[in-house]
């Protein structure tokens, strides 16, 4: 496997020679400063892919080029952006640059209650949790619906918790939930937020599954046609959200996407943080399962609440509810499958680490911190080490002699 480092560009407080120390060999980024409506030149791509390649890095992800609202809304100008979106990826092509991961969660991008969940061990962690999404969604953003979507005890639950916060502790709850988390291209007000959601007031989930559809029927041919592999990455949480559907939570989400444009070019980003929220994912069977749309993989792990499953907080990357072994396996598998039949490569990168140690000095990015990720990094190819290593000798006599001794 292939492995790779996110990085949010110059501005990054982690630098592409501290990247190359980790190990990792490929740079995952984007052109951030571009609007979501603009097609990307390729002076800008080929600036930026030269910044990875003068560190002895390679470009080998691009995540991501967002998908605008318009076309998730389906709205008359959709044809328009997703011209603009078809050329940002020839130009990407045209730069020698073969993935794109990208997503299709309406409004928001990926949510988190808390950035600084503090662990036993003094480490902070990313949290997702659901009575204080509950206190936003009822109290702080007033959203109509919301009474109807929570019991009597959920609501009871989110009042305390309301209560239990000051004014600096309501506003930095709203801060986090709309302020944008790293990747997302839309930072909103209160106001703002409101009325982005209303635009979503009668798009259900069939609805969004069918602008998924056209964008996926529009792009694929041109991505197949230029060499690029399309990557598509869940939904965080994998479950409806504020009143917002979500058509990319389950394996049933995964297929029908690979089967409405059948090529080479559509895949998935095989996420095992934002997959493995749910307990009804197997993630094991999902790799073996999706293997060959397997484009991209974020290798994390999350662990549920006893009382509330779906709170949560990230876990260390071979702890929590993943089976982070069994995964490694399945895609050690699939890349020999690949190597035999000459295939494409599978570009991984550890993802939403703790900050440990000095990580607390650095302004970094929420979740991307230098030495959590570094250690999840080394946890993970201690793992991959450890798994090809068994899977060589497996199929010898004489492990099997041992075994049976």
């Amino acid at each position: 496997m292939e492995h790779t480092w996110r990085w949010f560009g110059p501005n990054d407080p982690i630098q592409l020679n501290e990247i190359r120390q980790t190990g990792a060999t490929g740079i995952v980024t984007a052109l951030h400063e571009i609007p979501n409506h603009q097609v990307w030149p390729v002076e800008a791509i080929q600036a930026r892919k030269a910044m990875c390649e003068a560190e002895g890095l390679s470009w080998s992800v691009v995540e991501s080029v967002p998908v605008p609202e318009a076309v998730k809304r389906g709205l008359p100008e959709r044809d328009a952006l997703i011209d603009m979106y078809c050329q940002t990826l020839r130009n990407i092509a045209a730069c020698g640059i073969d993935t794109v991961c990208y997503n299709f969660m309406p409004v928001l991008d990926w949510t988190r209650t808390d950035l600084h969940y503090e662990l036993p061990d003094g480490a902070q962690a990313l949290r997702f949790d659901q009575t204080a999404l509950a206190a936003f969604d009822l109290y702080l953003l007033e959203r109509p619906e919301a009474p109807d979507e929570y019991t009597e005890d959920e609501q009871i639950k989110a009042r305390e918790y309301l209560d239990s916060l000051d004014e600096r502790g309501r506003d930095q709850l709203v801060a986090t939930l709309l302020a944008g988390l790293p990747g997302a291209e839309e930072h909103y007000t209160l106001a703002q937020f409101r009325k982005a959601l209303s635009g979503y007031a009668h798009i259900e989930a069939n609805r969004l599954r069918e602008h998924l559809g056209y964008f996926l029927r529009a792009v694929m041919p041109v991505a197949e046609d230029v060499g690029i592999r399309m990557a598509i990455h869940p939904d965080d949480p994998p479950r409806p959200l504020l009143g917002l559907p979500r058509v990319v939570s389950t394996p049933e989400d995964a297929q029908w996407i690979i089967d409405c444009v059948p090529c080479q070019a559509n895949g998935i980003t095989f996420c095992t943080g934002s997959y493995g929220v749910r307990a009804d994912n197997d993630l094991v069977a999902m790799a073996r399962h999706f293997g060959p749309h397997i484009h991209f993989a974020h290798l994390r792990s999350t662990q549920r609440d006893i009382e509330d499953s779906r709170s949560f907080y990230e876990a260390p990357h071979l702890a929590g509810d993943a089976d982070m072994v069994g995964v490694i396996q399945a895609l050690i598998e699939e890349e020999q499958r690949r190597e035999v039949e000459g295939g494409a490569r599978l570009p991984v990168r550890p993802d939403h680490g703790h900050h440990i140690l000095d990580d607390t000095l650095r302004a970094t990015a929420p979740g991307y911190p230098l030495y959590g990720r570094l250690r999840g990094l080394a946890e993970l190819r201690g793992v991959e080490v450890a798994m090809r290593h068994l899977i060589k000798y497996r199929n010898q006599s004489h492990f099997h002699d041992l075994l049976n001794q």
